[in-house]
């Protein structure tokens, strides 16, 4: 029961242009407990104790939240569907824990990424290609994944499978583009029932555990790690390196670091150019710059 009326909330959420894929992993979960408890319609005990088993808080913030809008929506045709309390398991202060590569660094980690076996194979070259164009871009990594030969143009690439399903042109660097080029003449010569980018050494499209795996591999052999007892820097970190040195060349004056914050929110697929002020507070330098000016206008008598 539970799990046919997941299908048609899915189905009709996406029609709308959600994604939903942690969503639907999520609630695929919920529904088999559910269905263990033999539970035929949403129980509000249920899903306070499923997400109550989740190890974080933010976790059970997560989990509550993501069934408390399933409930809603089946309870607008059968009232016997629960709704939980949202407001059970509050979210976690959002902790700026993002590592900053130097741009050495990420030189090392893609002429490490370069060096991956088997020789001969076009896996070192297409995890070279992957890091050095997360750098570059400050794409996510599902976009990435997602790219296909039809969205690579001249002078950029056409970014569809987006968190958001907003559809946005990345301009690229001419040193990108070139690179880019390079893997893109191996890549069509390898045999691939895909037109993904960027594949496997099978030629299947290349999944997340693949480059997990490969990047930590890569991390460790160009020897970037953070200090003892801090978690290592991860993939996702090569967005905010982007994002956090886009800012650090924002011009001076008001209207037009506003123009620099709107250009570059638009860049990386925000939602909201508040997700991208977010950035300002992950790194020292940007801290100081601000700290700076405020200083000179409280000098100032606090001008306008």
């Amino acid at each position: 029961m539970l799990k046919d009326d997941l299908e048609t909330y899915l189905t009709i959420r996406r029609s709308a242009g959600f994604g939903l894929e942690e969503s639907e992993r999520m609630l695929g979960l919920f529904v088999g407990v559910a269905a263990e408890r033999g539970d035929t319609h949403l129980r509000a005990a249920t899903a306070i104790e499923w997400a109550k088993s989740a190890s974080t808080l933010g976790v059970r913030h997560q989990r509550l939240q993501c069934v408390a809008l399933f409930a809603q929506h089946l309870r607008a045709e059968d009232p016997r569907h629960e709704v939980p309390r949202k407001d059970l398991f509050h979210r976690p202060p959002r902790e700026l824990r993002p590592y900053i590569y130097s741009p050495e660094e990420a030189r090392q980690l893609v002429a490490a990424a370069g060096h991956l076996g088997p020789v001969g194979s076009l896996r070192p070259h297409t995890f070279a290609a992957l890091f050095a164009l997360l750098f570059s871009t400050g794409l996510r990594i599902s976009e990435a994944l997602a790219l296909r030969f039809v969205e690579v143009a001249d002078g950029g690439l056409y970014i569809q499978g987006t968190k958001f399903r907003k559809r946005r042109f990345v301009p690229l660097h001419e040193t990108a583009q070139a690179g880019l080029r390079r893997y893109l003449e191996l890549r069509r010569a390898r045999a691939s029932t895909t037109d993904h980018v960027f594949i496997n050494i099978h030629g299947e499209p290349l999944g997340y555990k693949a480059v997990s795996t490969a990047f930590h591999k890569s991390l460790e052999v160009a020897g970037v790690r953070r200090p003892p007892g801090e978690p290592r820097p991860r993939i996702h970190d090569a967005r905010h390196t982007f994002a956090v040195r886009a800012l650090e060349t924002s011009p001076d004056g008001r209207d037009r670091i506003g123009q620099h914050m709107r250009a570059l929110s638009t860049y990386l697929g925000h939602s909201n150019v508040a997700d991208t002020y977010w950035y300002l507070q992950a790194t020292p330098r940007l801290m100081h710059d601000i700290a700076d000016a405020c200083e000179i206008q409280l000098a100032k008598g606090g001008a306008r």
